[in-house]
């Protein structure tokens, strides 16, 4: 009872504080609301974000096309000038234009010590020094004597070489070596599987693959099942020599080997042309087998051009690169950067924030040292960014709890009036931006639909513009860009500067080009960034490519939403769709991605049997979000694992998710009816997401079918 009491009082005082910070909110708004005025210019910012950014040029019943109604930039207008036309005239020209400025950075790998944890148990940590830096120059040299040291070990012009490898500096000087000499780089992510390694050094019959120290004992493993490769080069590790144990039937080069004989034995160089494939990159493969897409340098160029028309990237800014260089998005992302003059940072998830897995207490991760203005992401980060978020408001004082939410919820109103909220910032949110060093601008969001909820919370607490883009591996990413002056969520920008979007219409979804209040359809991309097709797939090629009136054409399988203003909200998946017994279309990414946003979630896939009237979901929980449920519920000194089984744990869970699903204004239908709590968390490494962080569909419904037999039975 007296703990009542205090609990009351406590209420009390807290509503209170407050009350009173809200009239000393009105008392402040209302001294400060006309300097504010004529200085934000709150107007001219809704007015940019309203405006028309493309217009329809072609229509009838069955479909509409787009195009931007802005103009090239300046530095697109360049690289035409220039006659910038594949990759290797890019390293060319950033070479010549900024010299000795900063381009590609490593940090400094001191040692790896024992750190004791608070349970007993030792982990490996890195002591870690400064960012070591290669200028333009010394990028361009580099990638000229690796290109010359990899033809001296044989590799011939319009040969395929696989990168399998994770991001960072070599990886990039090694692509553009070889682009110099025409030949194709086969690009594999790093967490790949091993039989999707397997099928794209097989496909594409690659003699020479480079590789690095961390995945040598990979590729040891599936050695014996690379026939054709007789050669492979790796990038050293900072500390520790590679082992090369295993690898007697073929010869092995370090990366510095290749860079040596280069030197020594110089080659004249065999540029591509603008119609020669750069990079055959294997899909992530969400669905089967990973499919390698044929992308010429034109393609890679014509990205180039629509990124640089939308995204702002200046010359003082700083590029932190850790996502895949596998990635078209990521690799052009950076390529916008270098044609800007930027530096690029490299790091890694293990070693980014002060709090990652590789960084000894005490010291600062590779976002705090390098201290960037500009970072890409995928939404799996940024959603883990926000519950991490919550997760440190949560353990406050209900004080501190109270007072955050209330700083978030008037920003979150006079942001949405066009204005900024510099005082909520520098007390409140500008402490949350040092997560990422505390410089951070921008974020480039990319690779899947980034929800409502994240982007908004990102925006907000981190002080960032977050732009939002669309694309695939098939049209080079970037098909769609948001611009920095929108301040809508959930929608992707308008179509890029080379780019012709259409939607067409898709009865069997009932999307309509002639729907109101908007044209709905299958989203069809029309753009020089079209890829060639699939590499060795002339079949599935003909199915998703078309030429039309001398441009190609990619069905992308996504349902779009052409608002007034011209921009694009991605509202539908074709493969997703699912029909239930009742004839209600449930999209099961769209109720994935909702659901995500629930703070117990750290991962879901949702599943749908037609002859039933219902769904089920398997939801990987947060573990924390796990515990602390079980405390609350009196249930004490159990696992994880036996938490997940806990039948009192998963009827909670399905409550809370469930009043989720309706925050979300999902459908009856759409929502989940039963559960299961998965006690394995998916990873790349397992197989059960894909290197962009996308569930692997088929996999998951494959490893729980008896769980979802069950949850049907139920």
């Amino acid at each position: 009872m007296f703990i009542e009491k205090d609990n009351n009082m406590n209420n009390f005082w807290i509503q209170c504080i407050i009350k009173a910070l809200s009239y000393a909110g009105v008392f402040y708004d209302i001294i400060t609301f006309p300097v504010y005025f004529l200085i934000q210019r709150p107007w001219a910012r809704r007015n940019r974000s309203q405006r028309v950014k493309a217009k329809p040029i072609s229509s009838d019943s069955t479909q509409i096309t787009y195009r931007t109604a802005d103009p090239p930039r300046e530095m697109h207008l360049k690289m035409v000038q220039a006659d910038i036309d594949t990759l290797e005239k890019v390293l060319k020209y950033i070479s010549d234009t900024h010299k000795d400025k900063n381009c590609l950075g490593t940090r400094q790998v001191l040692s790896e010590e024992d750190e004791l944890q608070p349970n007993g148990r030792l982990f490996k940590k890195y002591k870690m020094g400064e960012y070591t830096w290669r200028s333009y120059v010394d990028v361009e040299k580099e990638a000229c004597n690796f290109g010359y040291g990899i033809r001296k070990l044989g590799v011939q012009p319009k040969d395929n070489v696989v990168i399998f490898s994770e991001t960072r500096a070599e990886w990039m000087i090694a692509a553009h070596g070889l682009f110099k000499h025409s030949c194709s780089i086969v690009t594999i992510y790093a967490t790949l599987g091993d039989e999707g390694i397997i099928h794209g050094v097989n496909e594409t019959e690659v003699s020479t693959v480079i590789t690095s120290h961390e995945l040598m004992p990979k590729l040891k493993c599936i050695l014996d099942k690379l026939p054709k490769v007789s050669t492979i080069i790796y990038f050293e590790d900072q500390l520790v020599k590679t082992d090369l144990k295993g690898f007697e039937r073929i010869r092995t080069f370090s990366y510095s080997d290749v860079i040596e004989y280069g030197i020594k034995n110089p080659v004249a160089p065999i540029p591509p042309t603008k119609n020669d494939v750069a990079i055959i990159m294997y899909t992530s493969g969400s669905t089967g087998i990973p499919k390698g897409v044929l992308i010429t340098h034109n393609n890679c160029i014509s990205t180039l051009k629509c990124f640089c028309d939308v995204v702002d990237i200046f010359t003082d800014d700083v590029l932190l690169g850790f996502l895949p260089l596998a990635h078209v998005f990521e690799l052009l992302a950076e390529s916008v950067g270098l044609l800007t003059g930027v530096p690029i940072g490299y790091s890694s998830p293990n070693t980014l924030i002060d709090s990652s897995t590789k960084i000894m207490k005490g010291t600062k991760g590779d976002a705090s040292i390098l201290r960037p203005t500009c970072i890409t992401a995928v939404p799996l980060i940024l959603d883990r960014i926000c519950k991490g978020i919550t997760d440190k408001v949560n353990k406050g004082s209900p004080l501190q709890k109270a007072i955050f939410r209330y700083c978030y919820d008037y920003k979150c109103k006079w942001d949405r009036r066009g204005y900024d909220s510099p005082i909520a910032d520098h007390i409140v949110f500008r402490k949350i931006s040092r997560l990422l060093g505390g410089k951070i601008r921008l974020i480039i969001s990319g690779g899947a639909p980034l929800s409502a909820e994240t982007h908004e919370q990102i925006r907000l607490c981190l002080c960032v513009e977050v732009c939002q883009g669309y694309g695939l591996t098939e049209t080079t990413a970037a098909s769609c860009v948001m611009e920095r002056y929108d301040m809508s969520y959930a929608r992707v920008g308008a179509p890029s500067s080379m780019v012709d979007l259409r939607l067409v219409n898709w009865e069997e979804g009932n999307y309509r080009v002639t729907n109101k209040p908007f044209p709905q359809g299958e989203i069809v991309i029309g753009s020089e960034s079209v890829a060639a097709g699939y590499y060795k797939n002339n079949e599935l090629t003909k199915e998703n490519f078309f030429e039309e009136n001398g441009r190609r054409w990619f069905k992308t399988g996504d349902v779009g939403e052409m608002h007034a203003d011209g921009v694009l909200k991605i509202i539908d998946r074709k493969k997703d769709l699912v029909k239930l017994q009742a004839g209600e279309y449930v999209s099961l990414g769209r109720v994935e991605a909702e659901m995500k946003t629930c703070p117990i979630v750290e991962n879901i896939c949702v599943y749908c049997d037609p002859s039933k009237h219902y769904c089920v979901a398997l939801v990987v929980p947060n573990e924390k979000m796990l515990m602390e449920m079980a405390e609350n519920l009196n249930i004490h000194n159990l696992s994880f694992e036996k938490l997940c089984s806990s039948p009192i744990i998963e009827k909670t869970v399905g409550k809370e998710l469930t009043e989720h699903a309706k925050k979300c204004k999902l459908e009856k239908f759409e929502i989940p009816a039963v559960i299961t709590l998965c006690k394995e968390t998916w990873t790349t490494e397992g197989g059960y997401v894909t290197a962009a962080f996308k569930i692997k569909r088929k996999v998951i419904q494959e490893r729980y079918k008896e769980e979802i037999k069950r949850m049907y039975a139920s």
